[in-house]
């Protein structure tokens, strides 16, 4: 059943251009450019160990010191573990009033290349876990936080960093200008493919940076299901099976469950499949129903994800090097909706996969979503994509100054054109305007964010070394 739209993200019913620009320039009398530069905790806010731990409760026990031992590592990998908390950080921020489609954790490490169903290679958002209409400040927000944390961790200095985020935020502004003054259909065509890439490395970085912008995309290339198949599997007795690296990636047949609970999970598993299937187009019905279910395991996921149940699936096509893995991720309640309102969606896989869908320009053709009830007798959504289709990570780690302004640009773009796609852009574009009084602001905001988030990861490491949680190196 197809949910009633949600209001909060559609443009006003019949308005002109001038009167979405009018409205956009009015509501800096309710939030003021320059305010966006302002960040205080809030007299009563949360313990940030209570925030993380209420998330836990409902995740794979054995898992969840997993999760505190990744967060424990450095204030980066804390902060890609800790959109909740600066969710409700963020909630006492000004806003324009104006939202958008949002990511909800648009850290530069969820930007990334990635495969359209065209096999052209693509750069875009990738993680919608927590997708749900909101300001579309926040997004912004944390992108340009994580890129001063990255910062830090490189040793930049501090004009360095506010560079950084002053070309990424200015980047958004006049993209979203860019496409305020475009047809809507060309909104929804423009893209970031790999010659725009190309050409990116050849007019901002070195020669160093360039290769190394070459050596991505052709490693991106690479990573695909059959890619994915030789490093996960191995024969066992002429058949195909996925290989066991406990905790990290656990066959079906070595959870540690009641007697004759595996069969029964496996079951629910192959339940999720036939379901799955519901949700695709009919044309890709059919292409699925060409593939068998040979092998299942449960896989530990990115930082923020450790803990929830996601699976990893091998089916087996027309012959032995025809493969195709599936990833079902069980999809919770966004952080954000405690905040921005509840989803318009019944089930949080079908609200991550709108969301993904509203904000990618090409996305994975696999994608699907599912609710099934668990052995443990809870009803659990998930979200099944690819396990791989071409995708490339950045390495923060390894940018100079130069090289990470370039790729805070690019991040930069591609959020403006994914909030251009449903939020009013020509009120968003308004409001901003053509100077740089909001980026200014939020070069002030991620600094001061960024020291906030150094508390907080401090508060864990104390949580670690005085018992209150327990974090496993994995």
């Amino acid at each position: 059943m197809t949910p009633k739209a949600d209001t909060r993200v559609r443009d006003a019913a019949g308005a002109s251009p001038r009167e979405r620009a009018e409205r956009g320039r009015a509501a800096r009398a309710k939030a003021p450019r320059s305010s966006h530069g302002e960040y205080a905790p809030v007299r009563r806010r949360p313990d940030p160990i209570d925030v993380i731990e209420a998330q836990s409760a409902s995740r794979v026990p054995e898992l969840v010191p997993i999760r505190y031992g990744r967060m424990s590592e450095s204030p980066f990998r804390f902060y890609r573990g800790a959109a909740a908390i600066m969710a409700g950080d963020l909630a006492g921020t000004p806003a324009s009033g104006l939202r958008a489609q949002l990511c909800g954790d648009a850290h530069l490490m969820n930007f990334r290349l990635l495969a359209s169903p065209e096999r052209q290679l693509l750069f875009d958002l990738n993680d919608f876990d927590e997708t749900l209409p909101g300001p579309w400040e926040w997004d912004v927000k944390r992108l340009a936080t994580s890129l001063v944390i990255a910062g830090r961790e490189n040793g930049y200095t501090d004009e360095e960093r506010a560079h950084v985020v002053a070309a990424t935020v200015r980047t958004y502004r006049e993209q979203m200008r860019r496409f305020a003054g475009m047809r809507n259909l060309d909104v929804w065509y423009a893209k970031a493919d790999a010659d725009l890439l190309q050409a990116l490395a050849s007019g901002r970085l070195h020669k160093r940076g360039r290769k190394r912008m070459s050596r991505a995309l052709a490693k991106a290339r690479t990573r695909d299901s059959l890619q994915a198949f030789g490093k996960l599997t191995h024969e066992v007795d002429g058949r195909p099976r996925i290989v066991s690296s406990p905790p990290l990636i656990t066959p079906v047949s070595e959870l540690l469950l009641p007697d004759g609970m595996h069969n029964a999970l496996r079951e629910r598993l192959d339940e999720l499949i036939d379901r799955y299937r519901r949700t695709l187009r009919s044309d890709l019905r059919r292409l699925l129903d060409q593939y068998t279910v040979v092998d299942m395991a449960r896989k530990v996921v990115g930082v923020g994800s450790v803990g929830t149940r996601c699976w990893i699936i091998l089916l087996m096509g027309r012959d032995g090097r025809d493969p195709l893995f599936l990833q079902a991720k069980e999809a919770d309640t966004s952080v954000l909706a405690a905040h921005a309102g509840a989803s318009a969606y019944p089930m949080q896989g079908e609200r991550v996969v709108a969301g993904q869908r509203l904000m990618q320009a090409a996305g994975d053709m696999m994608l699907g979503w599912i609710r099934l009830d668990g052995i443990d007798g809870r009803e659990r959504d998930f979200y099944v994509r690819q396990l791989r289709d071409w995708k490339g990570i950045a390495e923060p780690s390894l940018m100079v100054p130069r090289g990470m302004r370039a790729f805070g640009e690019l991040c930069g773009a591609t959020l403006a054109r994914a909030h251009a796609r449903s939020g009013d852009r020509i009120a968003i574009a308004a409001y901003l305007g053509g100077g740089d009084v909001f980026d200014r602001a939020l070069t002030t905001f991620a600094e001061a964010y960024a020291d906030q988030n150094e508390h907080d990861h401090a508060a864990l490491l104390a949580a670690v070394k005085s018992g209150r949680v327990s974090a496993e190196d994995a």
